[in-house]
């Protein structure tokens, strides 16, 4: 101790040992002491030579801080005092400032201790176990040590982490510690952590991280929070930026409805701290990660639309029209509402209804085009307002329109300031940025759309007073001729390639201005510096797609004559070389990488996204179209003719197979239907004859009923027939009812002979149908269904006999007993006997008249089952003329499709031959059949370039 005393206190005798002595010291008393209390204390004594002895202490005594780790775990307090001294060898925050060598230094001897630290994977094993001890005094200093590892090396450190089992959880569990200073260092440290490993953001996003950073965003006050919020948004973007899964999760979990609070802004926004425009600027650009376009449309288009319902884009509305906001946070704020409404049709007609809070109310486009045109206003702005104007009217053909409108003589309203007002204003300013954003975003309300490309040629502009006015297109080649700054003249040579694209109308009506083609022939063959080069290439470009689209409905302009002309004033190799140097500008691959309009300064703002993506798809074709003579091109014509004519002919046949394929598909659901009415038909027939069952039963008991009374009444039932003689008149009308059902039955008899027959008659030609062996398993199911038809009805004739046969055998017995002669001692019968016959007779006089009874119930039964007889004898009628009926259908369509394969064939043998001639004419013809794979718009488009 008395050593320890010597270190830390007053100054003992003799000469003081040096630093690297004393840690020497410190270092064997670690590895040497027995007792708790001195390791503790040399430990402690490390820790603060650490900061000034970085080296020392770093070299010797590394190795017996990882050593005290594993072995002292029981006691906290050295545990949190060897974090300590390791964190301080390890980070590079903390040193105090120094020249530029020393940072450097100091930075390269962090990464070498980090190297040393993490060569033994256990180590960093070792060091995520401490972080399960809740002590805050050993928690803590493991969090800022992980922290500082993953600085200096974090790639590495990332992959033992990977692999370390429930490494990520332990730290996710940071988030949960009540403590604020340890979750809030947990916040840095999984900001590290998540730094370019996607595989570590999903495990740490399927840790519940969006649910717990939500809820710290939220308990810190959202947007009016401190630099926790800061924090957890940081930690937000590095698990959603270019990762897609945790983008889908983040969307499927509902957060995006989560993120509305946010942008909610009171009517006072003045004086904002810097920290509020900090994490609303972070707040925003988490909007963005969601719907970037780099991010699948799909994905792209769900997020839009969950915006759009929660109310989120609303809210961005919102702050967009509102005062008081600082500019950073609005040029955002656009940038934001851009990639949320861009490509997406709901959420285009939204903002195109925004009204900003104006007297008068005026569109919110309206209003941000202002400030585009306005050259007082932000240079970001600016860019900001045109890339909200392009996502606008990105694919959105409705919008294109309604822009285009704002500048037709027709819609034009001298009272209020329009959309195409400012275009054109911003269009013939003296601001060449105000030139090349209006142009550009005039090309835009143009893209792929050839109606308003049509429609704009009808523009009318009044130049001044006591002139005629002139077009739109006219001014824009007037304002090129006469030589205005790079900028303008670019921007306008973009606005004239995309109008006149893929348009023959628009070609035709430039060409018609005579000085249009000198001027681009004069502008290519001068050899200018290098700021003019490419001026001469998007002349080159625009002199190129009056050739590839002329319609030659302009004799002097002929495809033929400008490529003469361009033979003899230019050349075709030095027109090539100059449409090159549109790819080859160095401002063209940055603008090609992002839709985005991002540039550092006005001057460099020359190319727009869209506009590359037409420069590469033109670039090749122009050049293959000027060097085409002529007579290629006649011969590729009338090529072209006779596989479009061809293409025509194979397109009808198609048509008529698919019409025959529904026309068999319809035949098919019809058997399918009659096919169940045929079940039906059967499942009627079956709960028909439990119904027959039923009566039949019933019949049996009346019959032993009536049996046992004639038994023994039959003598009553003599003298009571010849009392009041009424019983002999009922029986005679049971006679003729009997007679009546007897005639009937040979009716049916006859009928169900008929039936046989025409069932004998189905089953030959089905067996005829069969040995053809067409439509052969339809045709039997056929069969058997009448089969089991015919045994049906014969069934219930069955027992309709037996029922007539019952009933016979009773009026026989009641005849009997009707004719029995009376008993001998009927002349001696006293009172008694007479009374008593007279109540038999009564009896059986009720008797009778209920069997009456049963006997038209058992006629009305017999009625219903001729009724059920006839309707299945009309199905059978039915099923016989439709299985005709198809079969002669199924043979025609058989016979068609042979003879539409006879005429394919000649068809694809006739293409073969002309696409043997291309090859042979040098033409490159693909071996793929295209033909078949392209789509109506295509050769709509097709036949546009061939006009």
């Amino acid at each position: 101790m008395n050593f320890f005393r010597g270190v830390m206190g007053g100054q003992p005798a003799g000469p003081q040992p040096t630093g690297a002595e004393t840690i020497q010291k410190l270092c064997d008393r670690v590895a040497s002491s027995t007792l708790l209390e001195d390791r503790r204390d040399a430990v402690r004594a490390l820790k603060s030579l650490s900061k000034k002895y970085r080296l020392d202490v770093g070299t010797q005594a590394m190795d017996h801080l990882v050593r005290i780790l594993q072995t002292d775990r029981s006691d906290s307090e050295i545990l949190g005092y060897a974090l300590d001294t390791l964190y301080n060898i390890i980070c590079n925050d903390e040193e105090e400032e120094q020249d530029e060598n020393a940072q450097k230094q100091s930075d390269d001897l962090g990464v070498q201790f980090t190297d040393k630290f993490i060569k033994d994977p256990e180590n960093v094993t070792l060091l995520l176990s401490m972080l399960e001890e809740f002590d805050f005094h050993v928690r803590w200093p493991g969090v800022k040590l992980l922290t500082a590892l993953l600085k200096n090396q974090c790639a590495q450190l990332q992959g033992v982490i990977l692999v370390s089992p429930m490494g990520v959880s332990r730290l996710m569990d940071l988030l949960a510690d009540s403590r604020e200073v340890i979750r809030n260092d947990g916040l840095l440290l999984l900001q590290q952590l998540t730094k370019g490993n996607a595989a570590i953001q999903k495990i740490v996003a399927f840790e519940n991280a969006f649910e717990r950073l939500l809820d710290i965003i939220t308990e810190e006050g959202s947007s009016d929070g401190g630099i926790v919020v800061e924090d957890c948004l940081l930690l937000l973007l590095n698990l959603l930026k270019n990762n897609s899964s945790n983008q889908n999760f983040f969307k499927e979990g509902s957060y995006i409805q989560r993120m509305k609070p946010w942008f909610e802004v009171g009517d006072d926004n003045s004086g904002w701290s810097a920290q509020k425009v900090t994490n609303l600027h972070l707040m925003l650009q988490l909007v963005r990660v969601m719907v970037s376009p780099v991010n699948s449309p799909g994905a792209t288009a769900s997020c839009q639309k969950a915006m759009y319902q929660c109310g989120l884009l609303q809210q961005l509305c919102t702050i967009l029209m509102a005062t008081g906001v600082p500019a950073d946070i609005l040029t955002e704020t656009i940038n934001t509402v851009s990639e949320v409404i861009r490509g997406s049709q709901t959420n285009q007609d939204y903002f195109a209804s925004v009204n900003a809070p104006s007297n008068p109310p005026r569109p919110a486009i309206v209003v941000l085009l202002m400030s585009m045109v306005n050259e007082r206003q932000p240079f970001v702005l600016r860019c900001a307002v045109l890339y909200c104007f392009q996502c606008f009217l990105y694919k959105n053909q409705k919008g294109q329109g309604e822009i285009v409108a704002t500048l037709l003589p027709s819609t034009i309203d001298a009272n209020s300031i329009s959309a195409g007002q400012l275009l054109c204003g911003g269009l013939f300013s003296a601001d060449s940025l105000s030139n090349w954003c209006a142009a550009v975003a005039l090309a835009h309300a143009l893209q792929d759309n050839l109606t308003q490309k049509e429609q704009l040629l009808r523009v009318q502009l009044a130049t001044s007073l006591g002139k005629p006015p002139v077009s739109l297109l006219q001014q824009c080649t007037n304002i090129l001729s006469q030589g205005s700054k790079v900028q303008t003249r670019v921007g306008l040579l973009m606005l004239l390639c995309t109008w006149i694209n893929n348009c023959p109308i628009a070609v035709t009506h430039f060409l018609h201005n005579q000085e249009n083609v000198p001027f681009l022939t004069g502008q290519i063959s001068e050899n200018l510096g290098e700021d003019e080069r490419l001026v001469q290439g998007l002349c080159a470009l625009l002199l190129g797609i009056c050739i590839y689209y002329n319609d030659n409905s302009l004799e002097n302009y002929t495809k033929e004559k400008l490529k003469q002309l361009i033979e003899k004033r230019v050349g075709k190799e030095n027109f090539v070389e100059k449409l090159g140097f549109i790819t080859k500008h160095e401002l063209y691959s940055r603008a090609a990488q992002k839709p985005q309009p991002v540039f550092p300064s006005p001057e460099q703002m020359l190319f727009d996204h869209e506009f590359t993506k037409l420069v590469k798809e033109l670039e090749g074709v122009i050049t293959k179209a000027v060097h085409k003579s002529s007579e290629d091109e006649k011969k590729e014509e009338e090529v072209k003719k006779t596989l479009e004519q061809h293409d025509s002919i194979v397109t009808q046949y198609k048509e008529l197979i698919r019409e025959q394929d529904a026309q068999i598909q319809e035949l098919r659901e019809q058997v399918s239907t009659m096919t169940t009415q045929s079940e039906q038909t059967q499942s009627t027939l079956t709960q028909q004859l439990a119904q027959i069952q039923q009566h039949k039963d019933q019949y049996n008991i009346l019959k032993l009923k009536l049996g046992k009374e004639s038994q023994g009444q039959g003598g009553s039932q003599g003298e009571g027939s010849q009392v009041n003689g009424l019983l002999p008149e009922e029986l005679t009308q049971l006679r003729e009812e009997v007679e009546e059902l007897r005639g009937q039955h040979k009716l049916l008899q006859a009928q169900l002979s008929d039936k046989d027959t025409l069932i004998d008659t189905l089953r030959s030609e089905a067996a005829q149908a069969a040995g053809g062996g067409a439509g052969g398993s339809d045709n039997a199911q056929m069969l058997q269904e009448l089969e089991a038809l015919r045994s049906q009805v014969q069934s219930q004739s069955s027992e309709i006999s037996q029922l007539q046969a019952d009933r016979q055998e009773l009026l026989r017995r009641a005849e009997a007993g009707a004719a029995a002669p009376p008993p001998s001692g009927e002349g001696s019968a006293d009172p008694a006997q007479a009374a008593e016959l007279e109540s038999r007779l009564a009896a059986q006089t009720s008797e009778t008249e209920r069997l009456r009874e049963e006997a038209r119930g058992l006629q009305e039964g017999r009625a219903s089952l001729e009724q059920q007889l006839d309707s299945a004898t009309s199905t059978v009628a039915i099923l016989q003329t439709e299985r005709a009926r198809l079969q002669t259908e199924v043979a025609e369509s058989k016979k068609e499709q042979d003879d539409l394969l006879m005429l394919l064939a000649d068809q694809d043998q006739k293409i073969h031959s002309l696409k043997q001639r291309l090859k042979d004419l040098g033409e490159t013809i693909d071996d793929e059949d295209d033909l078949d794979a392209r789509d109506p718009s295509d050769e709509d488009e097709d036949e546009d370039e061939d006009e």
